[in-house]
């Protein structure tokens, strides 16, 4: 099990070897969300990035409603323009609660977001030099 390093040293995490007890950070927010005129969802994962967490995804959804029950889906009929996005992101504890305080917290207006353990199987890949 291999991971990248919480430690910032440059824009390129470094490589570190384990998990200790890994999380999955969920962060649901809305294609239409924005954060200093980008994407919110681009702005977190590059923020996550910066800070050398394991790793970050941003997953585009087809359907999908929140805590207003207002359906937002890609069906051609129903055209939506803020269909849902989650950003999954993996790192230790630690690392993912201060994520939260220094970057998501102020980002986010709506949304909603989890914490759950996660078992590391396997990671592979290539560093880059």
């Amino acid at each position: 099990v291999c991971s990248f390093s919480s430690r910032r040293t440059n824009s390129t995490p470094t490589f570190r070897r384990g998990l200790k007890s890994a999380q999955l950070l969920r962060i649901f927010i809305g294609e239409s969300d924005q954060w200093a005129g980008r994407p919110l969802h681009q702005a977190i994962v590059e923020a996550a990035r910066e800070e050398g967490l394991a790793g970050a995804s941003a997953f585009k959804g087809f359907m999908g409603y929140g805590r207003n029950s207002e359906l937002h889906t890609a069906n051609l009929l129903r055209l939506s323009e803020d269909l849902p996005v989650v950003v999954e992101i993996v790192d230790e504890g630690p690392q993912l609660s201060r994520f939260l305080r220094r970057h998501v917290d102020r980002m986010m207006r709506d949304g909603l977001v989890t914490i759950e353990k996660a078992r590391v199987l396997r990671r592979r890949g290539r560093l880059k030099a």
